[in-house]
């Protein structure tokens, strides 16, 4: 009885810690997927990799991103990479980069 109620009790104490702690910058695979559903909305199939991530400020967040899109079978794989900024956890901007660019998502100094 005694580890039955130990047992809902962890169960309960976990579920309200991971209920009352959101994450900052929001849900940023979430951010990702919906940005590569605009970007290819007749893409057979996709995937996309992160190369680096920095944050710019406490709510803003720059992502090096490599995209691989399959619009057919038949067709080879389209490459791309993006920059993108995410601010408060949704999408502000994006750019399309060159694949062989040497990004440096760190803020420039002054």
């Amino acid at each position: 009885m005694r580890t039955r109620l130990a047992l809902l009790i962890g169960l309960f104490v976990s579920v309200l810690v991971s209920v009352s702690a959101p994450a900052s910058t929001g849900d940023l695979s979430g951010v990702i997927e919906s940005f590569m559903a605009k970007q290819f909305p007749t893409a057979q199939s996709y995937f996309w990799v992160v190369n680096n991530a920095h944050r710019e400020a406490e709510n803003e967040l720059v992502v090096d991103v490599n995209t691989v899109v399959m619009n057919r079978a038949s067709q080879e794989p389209i490459e791309n990479r993006f920059l993108l900024l995410v601010v408060e956890g949704k999408l502000a901007a994006a750019q399309n980069i060159p694949l062989d660019l040497s990004v440096d998502c760190e803020p420039e100094s002054a």
